[in-house]
């Protein structure tokens, strides 16, 4: 099989596949609770700061790298885009969820750092929930804390306080 090009990509109908190194990688179906919680985490930044949830990140062309993290934080004005670079990115959220984990905590944690992208957190919803944040540092993540309930962090001059367990319950949080 050939690899993946960034034309073959363009004339593919979109779903959450993703490329590796040319690979086309289909990613395991997400849960609804994994759903649920990303359409929360995405509308509840959005209220802050410009956020998308699964838009394509594009890591490399050659040979070609594109993930689909579940939330970006953007610097972007103009959202309505096909895809983002790793400059126009500010951070990335993944959420775990059964049969991403190592892709989450060990490939995608080493190719957002490769590409330069400041910030990077992990969401885990299971019992309790609970998140942590990295931060690029001499271009390694160094964890900037392991975080249960509400957490309160400053993202780049943001207040942000989080209701991790509003991720999976009925009622989510509104901004």
């Amino acid at each position: 099989m050939s690899q993946v090009t960034l034309a073959d990509w363009a004339s593919m109908p979109r779903n959450r596949a993703e490329v590796a190194d040319g690979v086309l990688v289909m990613p395991p179906s997400l849960g609804a609770r994994h759903q649920l919680a990303v359409t929360r985490l995405a509308y509840w930044l959005d209220g802050r700061l410009p956020a998308l949830a699964a838009v394509e990140l594009l890591i490399a062309e050659e040979p070609l790298t594109l993930r689909v993290p579940d939330v970006v934080v953007t610097s972007l004005t103009d959202l309505n885009v096909p895809r983002v670079s790793p400059e126009d990115v500010r951070l990335v959220i993944e959420v775990l969820s059964e049969g991403t984990v190592r892709t989450d905590r060990v490939t995608k944690f080493s190719e957002y750092a490769e590409v330069g992208i400041e910030h990077y957190w992990i969401v885990d919803l299971d019992a309790p929930v609970s998140m942590v944040t990295y931060r690029l540092v001499d271009g390694e993540y160094e964890n900037f804390g392991e975080h249960t309930g509400k957490v309160s962090l400053d993202f780049d001059g943001v207040p942000l306080t989080l209701d991790l367990n509003a991720l999976t319950t009925r009622y989510a949080q509104r901004p």
